[in-house]
């Protein structure tokens, strides 16, 4: 009988994988453009000194005609500012500028994307994390589909490759998440906020979509900004276009499974709008549907009750579609539970830290 229920579910959530994905538009692969806009790349740097030459050599590749750099040091402690001066000249016509100390109430990089956005007078403003790596015609086609779609933001999660254990087991999972989670349909075809999501390390907004919901101004105090930005400019009646953007964006997100801890750590709870009830109710979801199948299936090979081991296939299958379609590195599918439980504990943490007043800990500073 539970067999049975388990099975029910991760079908239906096999087939509302597929088609939610038939919303998730990707980027076009033929462009052409008579008249490029200008764009101004906006990079915020806290301690980035093993980015900083990757990322200039990267962006010195980049095939779209009519560029901007503006890169902001955000106090760094390391070497940051010094590989930035002495490699600015991979790059045309680049702008580095010196952040200013973080005021009250603001978190550090959201004050440092404002401060960026002051030195921007593009048509189109993209802000990208230290850590992206974009293929050469990624601009391009990423302008292609903003305007086709009439939108006044384009964001996606890029393709995660991974290098440490606690990385391979969280990072891909945000793709699981908006897959899983997120109605595509009324998140790209309406203007409604609560069916929002973005990833902070990839946001392109027209100027004057942007201007209009105040910029980063207007989210000064959130520690998941990104979401945030989504939701105002859809409060503005701007669209936002949610796309698979992992054949032209990569994001190498974390060094360390200390950085992959305090990371998640800082987004989950926060994520979930510090709501123990939805807390609760996706620990619940997780636990039932990939967890448990792993140790129901081990049962069932050793008191042979083969028919127990279908509800773990059903969970790779859901998690080897997702990992196929994002490009993700190959075989974590069968990482499946470890990794639901792996997210469920640094969830319990999350909660932990935002309900103790502790405070969520990232690049030297803390936020409540």
């Amino acid at each position: 009988m539970l067999t049975s229920i388990l099975v029910t579910m991760l079908l239906f959530i096999l087939t509302w994988t597929i088609f939610n994905n038939l919303f998730l538009k990707s980027l076009p692969t033929n462009t052409y453009h008579t008249d490029d806009p200008t764009v101004t790349i906006l990079v915020p740097l806290r301690n980035e000194e093993r980015n900083v030459v990757p990322l200039l050599t990267n962006f010195s590749k980049l095939t779209y005609s009519h560029l901007r750099f503006v890169f902001l040091d955000d106090e760094s402690t390391d070497q940051t500012n010094q590989l930035l001066h002495s490699n600015s000249h991979l790059l045309d016509h680049s702008k580095i500028i010196k952040g200013t100390s973080l005021p009250t109430n603001w978190v550090g990089k959201v004050h440092a994307c404002y401060q960026l956005s002051q030195h921007a007078e593009s048509e189109y403003l993209l802000f990208l994390d230290a850590d992206i790596r974009l293929q050469p015609d990624a601009i391009e086609r990423s302008i292609d589909l903003l305007e086709s779609e009439q939108a006044g933001m384009l964001t996606g999660f890029p393709r995660f490759p991974t290098n440490t254990w606690l990385s391979k087991l969280l990072v891909p999972l945000q793709h699981v998440i908006i897959l899983l989670h997120l109605p595509l349909a009324i998140a790209n075809k309406t203007t409604r906020p609560a069916f929002s999501a973005a990833h902070g390390a990839f946001m392109l907004f027209k100027k004057e979509a942007y201007e209009k919901i105040g910029g980063h101004l207007a989210v000064k105090d959130s520690l998941v900004e990104d979401i945030h930005l989504a939701k105002a400019m859809k409060r503005a009646d701007e669209k936002v276009c949610l796309a698979n953007i992992t054949d032209a964006v990569s994001c190498y997100m974390y060094e360390t499974n200390k950085e992959v801890w305090n990371g998640f750590a800082k987004n989950i709870f926060p994520g979930l709008g510090r709501s123990l009830a939805l807390a609760i109710a996706v620990s619940i979801f997780y636990c039932f549907l990939f967890i448990f199948p792993l140790p129901l299936a081990l049962i069932g090979l050793m008191t042979d009750h083969i028919t127990w081991t279908l509800p773990l296939l059903l969970v790779w299958i859901i998690r080897l579609y997702i990992d196929w379609k994002t490009k993700q590195d190959p075989f974590l599918w069968l990482l499946m539970p470890v990794a639901a439980l792996a997210l469920l504990i640094t969830l319990s943490y999350s909660i932990f830290i935002g309900v103790s007043g502790k405070g969520f800990e990232w690049k030297g500073r803390r936020y409540l």
